[in-house]
């Protein structure tokens, strides 16, 4: 079982950064929200920074909204190898962003990252983590969730509740439940058969392969800080100094 997954540890990565930003309001139309600094630097360098360590090759990122400065940011990067899938035209959204980058990605299982989600690691890397926890042949994707309670700049009902497998349930209209996405997960081509074209959203996939017994998560060991405001950004420049002391 453990050389399985080794051997399938994933080598590429879609980092997700096509997002029009419009809650970051101090930023809009000045700087695209992966860019947004926090703690000194940009948001969408923390996913490719932890992407780099968990030595990953080559990393897909789509760009829409101000995608000239995303691509002049990215030039310079060395690990890893960035590929840009240009979404200029159209914004394909969660779920057709991925489909049209899946030729980029390869047969394989691939990490599938938020360019603005932001954590602190515990003991061991997050990232590492997901990788020793998956298991292809009951997964079709493994989430990385965040306990909603505990969480920086987050007050929503959570996304999902967790079964002692890890097999995931979407939260109801009117529930509360204790785990947000975290915006980090493995996918497989597996779980985007017979997806639509053009633009659409992860969540009736999530929908599908949770009726199917197949989405499952892994609690997040650390500390994870949604950032969709400045002021968010704020709280989570205070968090990251006071776990760096």
């Amino acid at each position: 079982m453990d050389n399985r997954r080794i051997a399938t540890a994933p080598t590429r990565a879609m980092v997700l950064a096509a997002g029009l930003g419009t809650r970051m309001r101090a930023f809009n139309g000045q700087l695209p929200k992966p860019l947004v600094p926090v703690g000194g630097k940009a948001l969408i360098d923390y996913v490719l920074d932890r992407l780099a360590a968990q030595g990953i090759e080559h990393a897909v990122v789509n760009v829409h909204h101000l995608a000239d400065q995303i691509e002049r940011h990215l030039a310079g990067r060395k690990r890893p190898k960035i590929v840009i899938s240009d979404e200029r035209r159209e914004l394909l959204g969660t779920g057709g962003g991925v489909v049209k980058a899946l030729p980029q990605l390869g047969d394989g299982p691939f990490f599938h990252v938020n360019s603005d989600t932001i954590w602190i690691d515990g003991v061991k890397p997050n990232l590492a983590r997901l990788a020793a926890g998956f298991d292809a042949a009951r997964m079709d994707a493994l989430l990385l969730l965040a306990p909603a309670a505990a969480s920086i700049g987050y007050s929503g009902r959570g996304d999902f509740s967790m079964a002692a497998d890890g097999r995931l349930t979407r939260r109801g209209e009117h529930e509360v439940v204790p785990f947000v996405y975290a915006g980090a997960a493995i996918l497989t081509p597996a779980f985007f058969a017979g997806a639509p074209a053009g633009a659409f959203s992860l969540s009736p996939l999530f929908d599908r392969a949770a009726e199917a017994g197949r989405l499952c998560g892994l609690r997040l060991e650390g500390v994870w800080m949604h950032v969709g405001t400045p002021e968010a950004v704020q709280a989570a420049e205070k968090t990251i100094v006071a776990h760096a002391t």
